[in-house]
């Protein structure tokens, strides 16, 4: 699956990237360029939803960047995990560090320093999801092993 995202110019895959406040994943869903964000993040929330654990009950704000701003996605994680959206992205013209979204681009840079992730190398998406689900691992288990 390959598509154009008109807005960032990128031809190629997308990957939506659920992670907890240490960065860490908890779900990743990998997608053609083309497809909305707020919807691939539903979908994300969804397939979380399915697996047997109690996470999403205690999560009460969900912090997105201004990709996912909008009514219908707020509406939508409302309804899957009764969490309220928070958006989070600059309100003046000069650059400020963001509080939070610090959290996910440090996992992204984590992503980049594996080879296999630095460039889309696979053909299925899932051999992609599974080889960022191998490098979390891995990343979990470093300090354990040192």
């Amino acid at each position: 699956m390959y598509g154009f995202d008109g807005c960032k110019k990128v031809k190629g895959r997308k990957g939506q990237t659920l992670v907890d406040s240490l960065g860490l994943v908890l779900k990743v869903v990998v997608s053609e360029a083309n497809a909305p964000e707020g919807i691939l993040a539903a979908y994300a929330l969804m397939e979380l939803l399915e697996e047997p654990t109690e996470l999403l009950e205690k999560v009460q704000v969900l912090w997105v960047d201004s990709g996912y701003d909008g009514d219908k996605f707020a509406l939508a994680v409302w309804f899957l995990i009764q969490a309220h959206v928070e958006v989070i992205g600059p309100t003046e013209q000069e650059f400020k560090v963001l509080p939070q979204p610090w959290v996910v681009e440090r996992t992204f840079g984590w992503f980049n320093q594996y080879h296999r992730l630095s460039k889309d190398y696979e053909r299925l998406t899932q051999i992609r999801e599974g080889a960022i689900y191998a490098l979390m691992t891995r990343i979990m288990l470093l300090p354990l092993v040192s």
